[in-house]
């Protein structure tokens, strides 16, 4: 398996970050004030951490795929559970396609294989609990 990690140096930890709001056990975090970043060597992500620092450990972060992204099969390390909160998120586990559109909810765990895509039309947000270090594993392909 080739490891890549595509989220490290994107994220910032939230201590770090002055535009989140937190307040007694709480953190608010208006649209507006949201910062995206480009993922680097992935063409058409964006991420947005908005508690935590995904290249670290545990996390919260937005990622956005443009229209038409598509990401081979792959796996993450860490467990994540997910919302879709814009577009429509085609998720492809075990050869099947399932299309997820906004408030949608998907889980993977155990370095489950998929692939992922965003449906022409509209940017696809995705709101992501990560329980641990954010990476993206490739499967490997016989060459």
């Amino acid at each position: 398996m080739k490891r890549t990690s595509l989220l490290v140096a994107a994220a910032v930890s939230l201590s770090l970050v002055p535009w989140a709001h937190a307040a007694d056990n709480a953190v608010l975090v208006p649209p507006g004030e949201i910062k995206w970043q480009d993922v680097p060597n992935a063409k058409g992500v964006q991420i947005a951490a908005v508690q935590g620092d995904p290249s670290k450990g545990a996390s919260h972060f937005f990622l956005k795929f443009a229209p038409g992204f598509s990401a081979p099969v792959h796996f993450h390390s860490a467990n994540h559970y997910g919302t879709v909160v814009s577009g429509t998120v085609v998720l492809s586990v075990d050869g099947k396609d399932s299309k997820l559109p906004a408030g949608s909810y998907f889980a993977f765990t155990g370095k489950k294989l998929h692939a992922t895509r965003c449906e022409a039309g509209a940017d696809c947000v995705l709101s992501i609990d990560a329980r641990g270090k954010w990476d993206v594993v490739q499967k490997k392909t016989k060459k």
